[in-house]
Order: structure tokens, then C-alpha cells, then sequence
């Protein structure tokens, strides 16, 4: 039989808390206020409580309620409140007692009780998933290494000390920092050092507290990248900064337009891969961005997105290794291993450290025990062997979807298919991008709108997204078609 303990309530309420459960459901936990019943006898306050917790869903059919000794402690009343209470209800049908077992609840509502919803479960039909997901960019969840990654947290937690285990120190723990820094440096051609490592929720974290740092030195400027990522643009505005976006072309960064901003100090760039057209900044124009930086004593911030998914040729190594002072480096766990690790850093200039770790802020930071397990992860070289196999699983889906455009997409132009989970497929000027997307989601077809990654549309440059990161490789070819035939059915022809 399942126990429970009670703790003191106050102003006629009760809650209890179970410490174990048997294999039915229990309403231990729930609140009975006598407060919001009518005045008269208390057994029958208590009945008319218990009642509405059954009427209105909180106590669900076949639920058992506390034993009446432990219900009447934690109320402070006599037990003979209680069991009149049941017993009254029992009479009424919305319980049932035997002997030797719990008092449960036998009401349910008939054809005309409004039973009100129970918070966070959905009472309306649920809604269909599309059958063909391009819209998502993001990592399949299907393949997240379930059992490495309870095997690095059990790992953790059996080694962590009770220190480790408290509230995770600004910047992050010393063990991941440490690693990170090993990975960067060996991986990427980092500058990277633990000290200058701070670990955060997430690159849209990192970036946040970067953008508070600069704000803190005076600077409310920040150039970036236009198209790109609408997630960053979000996140710097909560800041205060003031955006500027800066022209891309075919080779990310237009870096010879950086003179026309004078009021520019720092700046976000995708250089390992433009988040729309996804190229590479090619080498003269990584030196155009860095002889810019020198000459307006500005902060290149240097996102380093999707680095790991680089399919033809590795990813160039970052910028940061060659100018450690000018540049900050920005990463995450997230396109790896999805958001549930939360696991993202950035390595700033020695200058910005202590602004970036300032707790006068809120920060998020993930739990200490995701921190070891994800050193845990790396030291044992699981990450390694899962960002190396996602990899090979992608590149093949990629060939798989260029293949599939290339046959019933003759002539138009693809963009983005070195690297990442996403394609921008362009279409002609003046489209109707909107009507696209809308069709094929009645097709049960999800794909996106070039429009999302702009900070101003460019009508001249419609397109729509296309990822692949969540959609199986057989279905790939069926997507496609449904696609060719809503842009056929569109009246669009390619750009070529």
C-alpha cells in the first residue's frame, strides 16, 4: 500500500506529498480549500471541497484520496470529519470505499457536465503533424545518443563531488571549461583558453551577454548579417542594441561595405558558413574583416554555426586563432545534439571576461550535472564518434535531396548544400512565397519562407527553406514532388 507524508498547511487547506506510489493513481497532492466553501459544519465544508476538486477534473476517476487518519492531521480537524466527509460523498455516488483498501473516486461527468480543461493537457483534437518536415533546420532527435548520454551523466553524478553539484559558478564549471578549450584549440585552430571560456545556455545566451558587455563599454551598435539568423536579432535587441544589417552575397560578408558604417564597433558574422547561403567567408575577405576591425578598434563576434556539419571539404579553421584580442568566439551543443544538452560558450578577448560572466543580470546556465556529463562525453570521445556519424548520415540525405531537386527541379538555383541541415531554393522575383509555403502545407508538405531570415524582405530575392535535419531519407523523393507540383501548379518557373 502506497505511504505518503503530509506536511502542516495553513488557512484550511491540505496537500500531501507521496513518497511512494502504487500502481494507481493517487490524489494525495492534491489541494482541498476549505476557504472557498459556503460557511456551516466542517465535515461538510470539507465534502463540498472534495467535491469540486472531483466535478472539476483535479481528482480524476479511480483516483484515491488520503487515508482519513492522515488527511485529518494535515488539516488539524478529527478523523470523524473526515470520514463523514467520505461517507457523505460515498452516499452521493463521487466515491467508492471497501474495506482494506483506499477510498477512490467513482464520479464521472455525463453528457451535460462541463468538465473544465486541466491545465496543459489539450481537450480539442490534436494537431496533425506535417507528413514531410522541411521546415525543420534542426538536429533529428531520433538519432540523439540516448544511452552515451546516460551513461556521461551517471558518469558525472557518480564522480561529481558535492561541490560540483551546486548552483554552476559564472562562466561555467572549471572540468568543461577545460575540455572545451582542449576541443576548440585541436578542432577548430582556437585561441582558446579556459579562462577566457564562459559556458552558457545556449550561443543566443552567450551572445546575449556578450551585447551587455559591450554595452557596458559604451558601444549600442551591432552590425549583422542581413540575411541570417532571426534568432540573434531577437536576442540583441532584448539588449538594447541598435542592429545594423549588413549586405551578404554568394560569399557571405560583403566586407568591402564595412566603411559605409562608421558608427560600427562590433559585428556578428558567420564565417565558417553563411546561415542563408551557406558558404564559407573566403580568405580575402576574412582578412578584409579583420584589417577593418584593427582600423575601428571594433569586435568581430564570430559565429562559428554548423561548423561540424561541413560535408565536401572541413570547415575552415576560425578566424579567432589569429586574432584572439579582436575577435569572440561563438558556439554551441545545439546542432550536435539538439537543445536538450543547452550546452553553448563563447571565447571572448581577456578584457571582456569579467563583463561577459556579470552576474548583475539574470543568466542561464546549464545545470552543473549537464556540464560534467558533457565533459564526461568529450573526454571519452562519444561526442566525437556521434558528430562524425551524423555527419555521414546527412551528407547522405543532402546528396539525396540535391539529387531529388536536380531531377524535378531542372534549372533552379540551390543554395547552402555544403554544409548544415537547410537549403534555400530561389525562385523568381515578384513570387508569392507565402501562397507557396501555404499550398504545400496543405499538401502535408512544411517548408519555410526565405522571407524569415531577413531584417528587411527583399522582394527581388524570394525563397523558400528546405531542411533536411528531421526528414527521413525515404521520404525525400515524395517531398520533393509534392513540391515540384505546387510550384508547378503556381505557375513558377526557376531563376536560370
Amino acid at each position: 500500500m502506497a505511504k505518503a507524508q503530509f506536511s502542516p498547511a495553513r488557512d484550511g487547506t491540505a496537500r500531501g506529498t507521496p513518497v511512494a506510489a502504487g500502481d494507481w493513481s493517487t490524489a494525495w497532492e492534491t489541494l482541498f480549500d476549505l476557504s472557498a466553501t459556503r460557511p456551516g459544519p466542517l465535515h461538510m465544508r470539507l465534502a463540498a471541497a472534495i467535491r469540486s476538486a472531483v466535478r472539476n477534473g483535479r481528482v480524476p476517476h479511480g483516483a484515491a484520496l488520503p487515508p482519513s487518519r492522515q488527511l485529518a492531521a494535515d488539516l488539524g480537524v478529527s478523523r470523524w470529519t473526515v470520514t463523514q466527509a467520505y461517507g457523505q460523498l460515498v452516499t452521493e455516488g463521487y466515491l467508492t470505499a471497501r474495506t482494506g483498501s483506499a477510498t477512490r473516486v467513482n464520479w464521472t461527468p455525463g453528457p451535460d457536465d462541463a468538465t473544465p480543461a486541466r491545465p496543459g493537457i489539450a481537450t480539442g483534437p490534436a494537431a496533425v503533424p506535417a507528413r514531410y518536415d522541411m521546415y525543420s533546420c534542426r538536429q533529428d532527435m531520433r538519432v540523439f545518443p540516448r544511452r552515451k548520454w546516460v551513461d556521461a551523466i551517471s558518469a558525472a553524478a557518480t564522480a561529481a563531488s558535492h561541490r560540483q553539484l551546486g548552483y554552476p559558478e559564472p562562466g561555467g564549471l572549471p572540468e568543461l571549461r577545460a575540455v572545451l578549450a582542449e576541443h576548440l584549440h585541436r578542432s577548430r585552430g582556437a585561441a582558446a583558453d579556459p579562462a577566457t571560456i564562459s559556458v552558457f545556455s545556449g550561443a543566443g545566451q552567450a551572445l546575449t551577454q556578450v551585447c551587455r558587455a559591450l554595452i557596458a563599454r559604451g558601444e549600442t551598435v551591432l552590425g549583422i548579417e542581413d540575411p541570417g539568423s532571426c534568432r540573434y536579432w531577437e536576442v540583441a535587441r532584448t539588449t538594447g542594441m541598435q542592429l545594423v544589417g549588413l549586405p551578404v552575397d554568394d560569399g557571405g560578408l560583403v566586407t568591402a561595405a564595412l566603411g559605409q558604417y562608421p558608427q560600427l564597433h562590433a559585428v556578428c558574422v558567420g564565417a565558417a558558413r553563411q546561415l542563408a547561403y551557406g558558404t564559407p567567408l573566403p580568405p580575402d575577405r576574412r582578412q578584409e574583416l579583420l584589417d577593418w576591425a584593427r582600423q575601428a578598434d571594433a569586435l568581430v563576434i564570430e559565429d562559428d554555426y554548423d561548423h561540424e556539419f561541413s560535408y565536401d571539404t572541413p570547415a575552415p579553421p576560425v578566424m579567432q586563432g589569429t586574432d584572439p584580442q579582436r575577435i569572440a568566439l561563438l558556439g554551441s551543443m545545439s546542432q550536435a545534439l539538439g537543445p536538450t544538452v543547452s550546452i553553448g560558450w563563447v571565447v571572448t578577448p581577456r578584457r571582456l571576461v569579467r563583463a561577459v560572466r556579470a552576474e548583475d543580470e539574470i543568466q542561464v546556465l546549464p545545470p552543473a550535472l549537464n556540464q560534467l556529463a558533457m565533459a564526461h562525453l568529450m573526454r571519452s570521445g562519444g561526442y566525437d564518434r556521434h558528430v562524425r556519424a551524423t555527419r555521414l548520415q546527412l551528407r547522405r540525405r543532402r546528396n539525396l535531396l540535391l539529387g531529388s531537386l536536380r531531377d524535378r527541379l531542372p534549372g533552379y538555383r540551390v543554395h547552402g548544400g555544403q554544409s548544415a541541415m537547410m537549403l534555400v531554393l530561389e525562385l523568381p522575383p515578384g513570387t508569392d512565397t507565402a501562397s507557396i509555403v501555404a499550398a504545400a502545407a496543405r499538401r502535408g508538405l512544411q517548408i519555410g519562407d526565405f522571407e524569415e531570415m531577413w531584417m528587411a524582405p527583399d522582394p527581388a530575392r524570394p525563397g523558400l527553406l528546405l531542411g533536411y535535419g528531421s526528414l527521413s531519407d525515404n521520404v525525400v523523393g515524395d517531398a520533393v514532388a509534392i513540391l515540384a507540383e505546387v510550384l508547378a501548379q503556381a505557375g513558377v518557373r526557376s531563376v536560370a
